[in-house]
């Protein structure tokens, strides 16, 4: 098996070796990339908006707290999916009873499908404010339409749209400078440490919540097996263990993909501090309340930027979400799975992301405020994350689950600091 992948590594290294640097570099880049932009999901930014119209620049610290934080985390669940050559629930089975995962597998199809039916109302108020065509109609449209192309696209299609979808995400850097920050004063902020006294910890908790969350856990190490399975290794056997080349290979691209997330997050932050919460505007219910706000303060192209990189995101997101929850049911009971396999001969799989996708266009019809759901989804996620980081911690230092690679020691204290942290900021909701 080593020798059969030091043979594809050789292969791949011939294909890219006319390449310039950078072209290999971007060659590199694949499921860290995709989970790190699904990060930033409407979830994510309607959850950095209110905290920069809320708390002003207080908050830009989090950015460079989170990225090695979430780097880790992240790149055990790649290792994971990449050594057993299973998606994390499967891992998981491995050490928690099947009721356990039961709930485990429930709680994430709930977050998941509400954080769909706040995407696709985040998703469709930006196409509203830009076309003027109603908000209902467009998330029927979005709804319908993510959930065919992911039933209609094979693994390898998906994933390239996903890639290139990850670009979208620069818009909210663009915005940033449009809106000509005093850098000195923005410097100050991002590495002063502070916690608002008024509802501070719970939006960290949030930020936490949507940052490290629990979806992007079960997509990264499913991507991984998807990932083995494009390559023509179909059966466990031939997709467990991994070598030092694909190990590094994928720590440079979970890290490039953090950290853009993170960047992202930290310019998010700081156009609504600089222009909403500047000018006194700190209730936000909307993204469309965010969006008219900017464009009066910061002018039209930033609202532009801001409106369509909430379509952007929203399009990179639903898939992951959907996706995460069907991996996660169909691996803890052995449903056949992967985005490569026909509807009919996984039937249950893509049923999970109908059903998911559909409650979630369902949700838009309630009258549920998406912002409000979003924030309120992310703290939850930020409260249950850390009991899931403890079972991944678990796994990733079991060494026969893992096959004699475990993660490095390093790494798990830096997990084990991520739970510590996560359950202290929870704690801290109830007690502050």
């Amino acid at each position: 098996m080593a020798e059969q992948r030091n043979d594809d590594e050789k292969l791949h290294d011939e294909k890219i070796g006319n390449r310039n640097v950078v072209s290999a570099f971007f060659a590199k880049l694949g499921p860290g990339l995709i989970t790190g932009a699904a990060d930033d999901d409407p979830s994510g930014i309607a959850t950095y908006s209110i905290a920069g119209a809320q708390f002003g620049t207080q908050l830009l610290w989090t950015a460079w707290f989170t990225w090695p934080l979430m780097a880790f985390v992240q790149m055990m669940c790649a290792r994971i999916g990449m050594v057993t050559g299973m998606g994390l629930a499967g891992a998981l089975s491995y050490k928690f009873p099947k009721p356990v995962m039961m709930v485990v597998c429930v709680c994430l199809l709930i977050a998941n499908t509400i954080n769909v039916g706040s995407d696709l109302a985040g998703m469709a108020d930006a196409a509203e404010l830009l076309s003027g065509v109603s908000s209902h109609i467009f998330v029927v449209l979005l709804g319908v339409g993510i959930g065919w192309a992911i039933i209609r696209f094979r693994y390898h299609q998906i994933a390239q749209v996903l890639k290139w979808l990850a670009m979208v995400l620069g818009a909210y850097i663009i915005a940033g400078f449009l809106i000509k920050p005093d850098w000195a004063a923005v410097f100050g902020s991002f590495t002063r440490v502070s916690i608002p006294r008024s509802g501070g910890m719970a939006m960290i908790v949030a930020i936490f919540g949507t940052t490290i969350s629990p979806y992007l856990f079960f997509w990264q190490a499913a991507q991984e097996v998807e990932e083995e399975r494009a390559k023509g290794r179909r059966m466990l056997k031939s997709r467990q263990g991994a070598t030092s080349k694909e190990i590094e290979d994928r720590i440079i691209d979970v890290s490039v993909g953090t950290f853009f997330s993170n960047l992202v997050m930290f310019f998010v932050i700081l156009c609504t501090a600089l222009t909403l919460n500047a000018h006194g505007i700190t209730q936000v219910s909307s993204s469309r309340d965010v969006a008219q706000a900017l464009r009066p303060l910061a002018g039209n192209a930033a609202m532009l930027l801001y409106t369509l990189g909430i379509i952007g995101v929203g399009l990179l997101a639903i898939p992951t979400l959907t996706g995460s929850a069907a991996y996660a049911f169909s691996e803890t009971f052995r449903w056949r799975s992967g985005l490569d396999e026909k509807w009919w001969q996984a039937r249950a799989f893509y049923g999970v992301m109908v059903l998911s996708t559909a409650v979630g266009i369902a949700m838009d019809f309630i009258g549920i405020n998406p912002v409000s759901a979003l924030y309120w989804t992310a703290v939850i996620n930020g409260i249950l994350a850390p009991f899931l980081l403890v079972g991944v911690l678990l796994v990733a230092r079991d060494n026969k689950i893992m096959l004699g690679q475990p993660s490095s020691r390093f790494s798990q204290a830096v997990v084990g600091f991520t739970i510590v942290v996560m359950f202290a900021a929870a704690i801290g909701v109830f007690v502050f």
